[in-house]
This record gives C-alpha cells, structure tokens and sequence, in this order.
C-alpha cells in the first residue's frame, strides 16, 4: 500500500496597490499579488522544489514605492500572466491537497482570500485556508513574544544571515523555511533561540524585538 507523504509548502507574495482611480475594485481588494515564490519541503523539511513566477498587475502600475522595495518594475511584469493564471500555477506546482501551507502572518491568505473572491469567484479558497498556518504566530508564541517579529530579525536571530534579497518572493520564502524547519526540533530551537529568550525574560515587549534591539541582528550565539 502506497503511503501519502505530506508536502509542506512555505509561500510568500508580494504585492502591489490597486491604484485609487479603480474605486469600485479597491471594495474587494486594495492590493494585487504582483509575485509569487514559494518552497516545497518534504516529511523531513528538506528543500525539494521552488517555485516563483511574476503576476501582471490589472488595476493599476507598479508604484515607485514597491519598485524601491522589491525591485519589480512595470516592465519587469508586462508580459507576465495575470492573477488568475498564475494563482492555477501555483496550485498545479503544488500537486497535491495533501499538504500544509505556512506564511510569515496572515496577510498573505488574507490577500489571496480577496483577490481569488474577486478574480476568481469560483475558486474555494477556503479549503486552501483551512490547510494554512501562520508561521510568524508560531516562532513568536514558541519564544514568548507577544508582539510580531519581522522575517529578517527572526533570521538574525537564528544566528543565520539573511539568504538572497529580503522582499523579493522566492528569498522569503525560503528563509521563513529555514525557521520552519527549526521549530521541528525543541532541543534544538531552544539551544539556538536561547539568548533572545533569555533577553526577553526582564519584561514583555510591546513592540518590534528588532525595532527594540537593532543590535540584535549583530550578535554572535555560542
């Protein structure tokens, strides 16, 4: 008897604002997904597959701000398939709903949940959210912190560097894999994660841990 193998996929995306003139769209959805990247891990969170693609924007241009931030430009996604197809590709990379998908916060699903409603009407969505969880949720409650990391302080506070371009689809997603991969593993989480816990200790923060101790991306852990 052949054994199903549980995929784990760990997705980011990346996004773009519904440009003001398109009132009646921004009801539905302020922002569009302008790029999907995503790893696949197997039962042992090994890195077994990536996937990436650029999404064509319909209500409105690449802003300057998110140039600046991802590096995407109008050019970069003109001749790139729209939400809806890419959104397929994606499923048909994945291959399988015998899987969990993992995203730093929520915003991610709550993004998809809007455009595919408004996109893609037929779609149900809410099968694909009852197999997702909220990594962020789960790094923050694991070290007691009771206010949201960003992706790359919890890097840092892995001890890793940042691998490839922050806010770039593929880079996030597979860093946010790392972290992943970590948690599956108490011994080891605590013994790597241990001087930040122990800095958390004195009192609870009610802000960003990165925004608090900048220094905390510098640290050397034994």
């Amino acid at each position: 008897m052949e054994v199903e193998i549980l995929v784990h996929i760990v997705i980011d995306l990346e996004m773009n604002p519904v440009s003001k003139t398109f009132k009646d769209v921004r009801r539905f959805t302020t922002d569009e997904v302008i790029e999907i990247g995503a790893v696949k891990l197997d039962d042992d969170y090994n890195l077994v597959d990536e996937f990436q693609c650029y999404v064509k924007p319909e209500y409105g241009e690449i802003t300057k701000h998110i140039t600046k931030l991802t590096g995407i430009t109008q050019e970069t996604v003109a001749d790139k398939p729209t939400f809806p197809e890419a959104f397929q590709n994606f499923m048909d990379w994945i291959g399988t709903w015998d899987m969990t998908l993992y995203s730093w916060s929520n915003s991610d699903i709550n993004q998809l949940k809007a455009e595919c409603k408004f996109k893609m009407p037929k779609y149900n969505i809410g099968k694909l959210e009852q197999q997702w969880q909220d990594l962020q949720k789960a790094f923050d409650d694991r070290i007691g912190l009771h206010s949201s990391l960003a992706l790359k302080h919890a890097i840092g506070a892995m001890n890793r560097d940042f691998e490839g371009t922050q806010h770039t689809a593929l880079a996030d997603a597979a860093n946010a894999a790392a972290i992943l991969a970590l948690l599956q593993d108490d011994e080891e989480f605590f013994r790597v994660m241990q001087p930040v816990i122990d800095l958390l200790k004195p009192k609870e923060l009610s802000q960003s841990i990165g925004d608090k101790y900048p220094e905390l991306m510098k640290l050397k852990f034994d």
